[in-house]
């Protein structure tokens, strides 16, 4: 049986070799390739061979391949038969299991997240829950990876949990039968308060995502919404159908979105907008940040190109790769980057060019030298090269350095789940707030936690240390510089003082979310969130909006202003 298993997991590794081969009509260095491969099977032959502690062929062969790929691109990646599940899940957002976000907490496996209507839910998991055993495996004390493949499974099959629900000690049993777990790629939308302006949440871009932003956009509608921000924040990307689908919504149909180029000639492929729009006039905002990419830019990029909406936030991420999966034997796959895309300006949005690593391996951002200046439909200046720059940027949120260690000690997550065990209940999330009170009982309970951190004011004075130090003048000034790092450390004492208005919105998300799950963290975020003020701003006044999309800018540098090719 070991013979064989390793006979199967050496014909995936060259069905991937057949890939490469069916590739060598595109290359001129057909000696090189054939070369290097008939090189790669004799060392791999001779290490299962002679290698003394002997190998695991699965394993080195999964390693070679990986490491193959990694000095490529981050996005073309290898997927064993194991590995399909996960990969299901980032295309399709289904997945087989108990629908339950897990974390792993100084060795305990904790629930962070149980997903609302879901098994782990109806089972009556909560945030805050232990898990101490899966199947009668001891899981205390191994990482969430570890931990997600054990709760992960077929639909319809059944699991048994030993759970220990805070202020109980002794953990009980909890049957559940795995679902299919189906996140949706709309989470949240709804009117935001006290106006005509919809909002719709899209955090991924999986399979129908272009169903649900419709339909929320259709109810919208039925309510009245006169105006629309589509939240693309922190969203990776996915299918490049969708996107354009979504581009769809709010363009003229028979328009180009997205064209795509590659080495072969069958990857030069212009999409375009092949439906009848929902709504091409509606006065249109789109929110972004240094993590919308991918899929997400196609959106945004595509719609500032045409002039049909507003964009907001921060620059994006710069992915403008486009890659495909290809079926290998034995359920293996292989995702390739096989093209890059360029929205209607012409434009390409990839910020780092893997085809120049330096010696070290790093990939450099594009150089200013070689930023392009493009112009959208009605003339306004954009630039390629460095992902998707706003047409109104907002400031960069500045996290107190105490509130990020609250979050990483987990101190506020762990509140939160103190705080439900003393509340039935709270009030809506429209209403709730944390009383002076309630803050007050949160500063005791961290009287005998830990959440040392460094303050930024140390850390220029540590550096400044090191400076003087490098002169050999640390010790004239050794006395006033103990005196001013002691008196630092006793104003950290008053951080949760200073900065109470940034932590305790942080402590009344997490306890919302205990209450009202995904929609209600969601919901709560809207009422501080700078962001969408300002994009509500904007998107309620029709002049502004209308002076954004026509404005004519002259080139910020000195660029050549190209057309599309």
């Amino acid at each position: 049986m070991k013979f064989s298993s390793r006979i199967k997991k050496a014909l995936v590794a060259f069905s991937l070799i057949t890939v490469l081969l069916l590739g060598l009509a595109f290359s001129p260095d057909y000696f090189e390739i054939s070369k290097n491969l008939d090189i790669f099977n004799a060392v791999y032959r001779e290490l299962n061979v002679s290698y003394v502690d002997g190998t695991k062929p699965g394993q080195l062969m999964k390693t070679g391949i990986d490491a193959m790929l990694n000095s490529l691109d981050p996005y073309t990646v290898y997927y064993t038969e194991n590995d399909i599940e996960d990969y299901r899940y980032m295309t399709t957002g289904e997945y087989g299991g108990i629908g339950a976000t897990v974390l792993d907490m100084n060795g305990k496996i904790i629930i962070t997240d149980p997903y609302e209507g879901f098994a782990a839910y109806k089972a009556g998991l909560r945030a805050g829950d232990q898990i101490v055993e899966v199947n009668g495996i001891n899981v205390v004390g191994k990482k969430t990876e570890d931990i997600s493949t054990l709760l992960k499974g077929t639909a319809g099959t059944n699991l048994t949990l030993k759970i220990l629900k805070p202020a109980q000690k002794d953990p009980v049993a909890v049957s559940i039968v795995r679902e299919e777990i189906k996140n949706k790629a709309v989470p949240y939308f709804g009117l935001l308060p006290n106006s005509e302006t919809g909002y719709i949440k899209l955090v991924s871009f999986t399979e129908n995502c272009s169903g649900e932003v419709k339909e929320a956009l259709m109810d919208l509608k039925g309510k009245g919404c006169k105006n629309l921000v589509l939240d693309l924040r922190g969203n990776l990307g996915g299918l490049l159908n969708e996107a354009v689908n979504i581009v769809n919504f709010f363009i003229d149909k028979g328009q180009e979105v997205v064209f795509t180029k590659g080495k072969v000639q069958e990857w030069d492929h212009p999409y375009l907008s092949v439906n009848n729009p929902v709504d091409t006039q509606m006065p249109l905002v789109v929110l972004v940040d240094e993590n919308s990419a991918s899929a997400s830019e196609i959106v945004c990029g595509a719609l500032q190109d045409l002039d049909r909406a507003v964009i907001v936030g921060k620059r994006t991420f710069g992915k403008g790769l486009v890659q495909q999966t290809k079926q290998l034997i034995y359920n293996a796959q292989i995702k390739v980057t096989v093209a890059k895309y360029y929205i209607p300006s012409g434009r390409c949005v990839q910020a780092l060019d893997y085809s120049n690593k330096d010696t070290d391996g790093r990939v450099e951002k594009v150089p200013d030298s070689l930023i392009t200046a493009f112009k959208t439909k009605g003339g306004r200046i954009v630039y390629d090269g460095a992902g998707v720059m706003p047409d109104v940027k907002t400031k960069e949120e500045k996290y107190a350095n105490v509130l990020m260690s609250l979050v990483s000690k987990h101190h506020i997550f762990n509140y939160a789940t103190e705080f439900v065990l003393k509340h039935k209940d709270i009030a809506s999330v429209k209403d709730f707030a944390l009383s002076d009170a309630d803050y007050n009982d949160f500063t005791v309970f961290l009287k005998d936690k830990e959440y040392n951190y460094k303050s930024r004011e140390e850390i220029e004075l540590e550096e400044f240390k090191k400076g003087v130090e490098e002169v050999n003048g640390f010790d004239a000034i050794k006395q006033e510089y103990e005196t001013l790092a002691n008196k630092l450390k006793n104003d950290k004492k008053e951080d949760l003082v200073k900065h109470k208005n940034q932590i305790k919105k942080y402590l009344e998300e997490e306890i919302a979310g205990r209450y009202y799950f995904q929609k209600g963290r969601i919901e709560y975020g809207l009422k501080h969130d700078e962001d969408i003020a300002e994009a509500l701003k904007i998107v309620s006044d029709a002049n502004r909006v209308k002076s954004i999309l026509t404005t004519v800018d002259k080139p910020t540098k000195p660029f050549n202003v190209k057309k599309k090719f």
